[in-house]
């Protein structure tokens, strides 16, 4: 078994015991009314795009998400937060250094021995969440279930379904596809862009991404029989009709949104074990990037 596929087994656990440490550091949480900034990179990213949508769609505040290297310095926060599971990514530490004194910050990691531990005016540290595999998935959604606990979003309910998504067989046929996409709506479009980024490291597999709305405005004109569209949330009205004429595969989003990445994940697994590729070790790629200094 790869460290990817034990990883991916342990996420209802460690949603669980997140959702238990959101309660205990209410301190450093962003309060009702504050404007919030999320940072990260890659998988954080993403993460940081659906929290984003959370916490605006719940009437919380402002709250935007930037890839590190473009934070808009013109624009000013009560709070930044910062994802980073490696506590090393160049950007990020850039960015966080450069915030001290102008707003308050957050740093979510999973490692507390690296920089990030100084250069962020508060930390959460989600060490039972880090991962030897470079692929993220278990800390990527253990920290997306810390901030969505703080929102009063995260239940049994949802750890339930992800226990479901370890447990269900996939849909069949999916690995004989040769092109995926995922399609989100709100907070899980954030979702549906990292469900594309796991299936091109772990698997080198052609994916994109859409808000589910923006799909009939031309990325269906690729919808074919060997393509499969995947939805994560609640479909737009027709969607899958739509889909499902061009002889396309269309997987509909039963589960919690969050338990349908799980589902992703181990599709990534079985598509890249189908290629005769190691997901712990995808190509090109590291457990953080770390760039010279100019």
């Amino acid at each position: 078994m790869t460290y990817l596929e034990t990883e991916i087994a342990d996420q209802p656990d460690c949603w669980r015991r997140a959702a238990d440490l959101a309660a205990a550091r209410q301190d450093v949480l962003p309060r009702t009314g504050e404007r919030v900034a999320i940072i990260g990179c890659g998988t954080s990213l993403y993460m940081g795009q659906a929290y984003a949508s959370l916490r605006e769609s719940t009437g919380q505040g402002v709250t935007d998400a930037f890839a590190a290297s473009e934070f808009p310095e013109v624009r000013g926060y009560d709070r930044v937060i910062a994802l980073t599971r490696s506590g090393t990514t160049t950007e990020v530490l850039e960015l966080l250094g450069a915030l001290r004194g102008r707003a308050r910050t957050l740093a979510v990691t999973a490692d507390p021995n690296t920089p990030v531990m100084s250069l962020a005016d508060d930390v959460v540290v989600l060490d039972f969440a880090d991962e030897k595999s470079v692929v993220q998935t278990r800390f990527a959604t253990t920290a997306l279930t810390f901030l969505r606990a703080h929102l009063g979003l995260h239940s049994e309910a949802v750890e339930r379904d992800a226990r479901r998504a370890l447990a269900e067989p996939l849909p069949a046929g999916l690995v004989d596809r040769t092109q995926f996409t995922f399609l989100g709506r709100g907070w899980t479009v954030g979702l549906a862009n990292e469900a594309a980024l796991k299936m091109r490291e772990a698997a080198l597999a052609w994916t994109e991404s859409y808000p589910a709305m923006e799909y009939r405005h031309g990325p269906i004109s690729i919808a074919a029989p060997t393509t499969a569209t995947w939805m994560l949330g609640e479909a737009p009205v027709g969607l899958a009709q739509q889909v499902e004429a061009t002889g396309a595969a269309w997987v509909a989003g039963g589960l919690d949104p969050l338990a349908e990445l799980v589902r992703v994940h181990r599709l990534a697994v079985a598509l890249a074990a189908a290629k005769g590729l190691d997901p712990d070790r995808p190509r090109n790629l590291t457990r953080s990037v770390i760039l010279a200094d100019a």
